[in-house]
């Protein structure tokens, strides 16, 4: 990262800083996701045609939700191959944002599955059926253990990077979603009630949109440029404006490159020139502090023809 001037249409000589570096690099999740699509595949398949054999709703609403975890994955992996991608000249960020798209996506992908499962389920608490429920248990069982050690695949990356969070959400809502349906079998064997199936499906369709919720609403703040979570846009300003010889600070703006890579620009007006360190060292901080790892410091100086720009944005 080299600091250089020159001369733009605010009228004054610029110094700029580009922190380029990576706080925490992607972790490789190829595998993650390979095995994790070929296990929810086959696991699809069983109980979707065990749940018709039975005539367990719970089952085929269950196995609907799991194909789109299916698709959920297919959707993420893409994403996070083509994040991989080189910069071209029209792209000049690669394909970075593929990942938030496919976050997004992915939320959406659930809530329309709910919504099938919501209405198939309404219609059986209106005309209940018979239900096998020992199959509906031992399926069910076998989904607690594939979509567990599916989730645990893709814990790692499940707090720092959206899109892999987004199948880990899946995975670890539909083990748990499993349980429950052991439990309602449990309750049809019990009680030999039968609208007890469609009522688990009912608070399955509960659980996913709950687990849902925060993904989608991520998703669509960081397609939005927001400032991703865990980043405190005042503390980002307070230190910006700490920093030596810094009198004012106008034009800062963070949002996410990706799921994983934040970015920031910011005007700062400065008495002097600043050395490269200083552009260096504030670059540095801004990645080691606050993961932004893609810093651009604009450098004006103090007393000159003031920015166009700061008058059409708060610091």
């Amino acid at each position: 990262m080299a600091g250089h001037d020159h001369h733009d249409h605010c009228g004054h000589d610029h110094g700029h800083a580009h922190g380029h570096g990576h706080v925490h690099a992607p972790k490789d999740f190829g595998r993650a996701f390979a095995i994790g699509i070929l296990l929810n595949a086959g696991f699809v398949i069983l109980e979707a045609g065990y749940g018709f054999a039975a005539n367990a709703m719970s089952l085929v609403a269950d196995a609907g939700h799991n194909l789109s975890d299916v698709l959920g994955l297919l959707v993420a992996w893409t994403a996070a191959v083509l994040a991989k991608r080189r910069a071209t000249a029209r792209f000049t960020y690669g394909l970075r944002g593929a990942s938030i798209l496919a976050a997004l996506l992915n939320a959406v992908l659930l809530l329309l599955a709910t919504g099938a499962i919501l209405w198939e389920a309404l219609v059986r608490l209106r005309h209940p059926e018979p239900v096998a429920g020992v199959s509906v248990m031992v399926v069910a069982g076998l989904g607690i253990l594939v979509n567990g050690a599916t989730a645990w695949l893709f814990m790692a990356g499940a707090k720092g990077d959206l899109n892999v969070r987004g199948a880990y959400l899946h995975m670890a809502a539909d083990a748990a979603v499993s349980a429950g349906v052991v439990l309602a079998g449990l309750a049809i064997l019990a009680t030999g009630l039968d609208w007890i199936d469609p009522a688990a499906s009912l608070v399955i369709a509960g659980l996913i949109v709950w687990a849902t919720w925060g993904l989608l609403r991520d998703g669509v703040a960081l397609s939005l440029s927001a400032v991703p979570p865990g980043i405190e846009p005042d503390l980002v300003r307070a230190y910006l404006r700490g920093r030596p010889g810094v009198s004012d600070l106008h034009d800062l703006h963070i949002w996410a490159m990706s799921t994983t890579e934040v970015a920031l620009t910011a005007h700062l007006v400065v008495a002097g020139h600043p050395s490269n360190a200083f552009l260096q060292e504030t670059a540095d901080a801004l990645r080691t502090r606050f993961g932004i790892a893609h810093a651009t410091l604009q450098v004006e100086a103090a007393g000159g023809v003031p920015c166009r720009l700061a008058q059409d944005c708060a610091a």
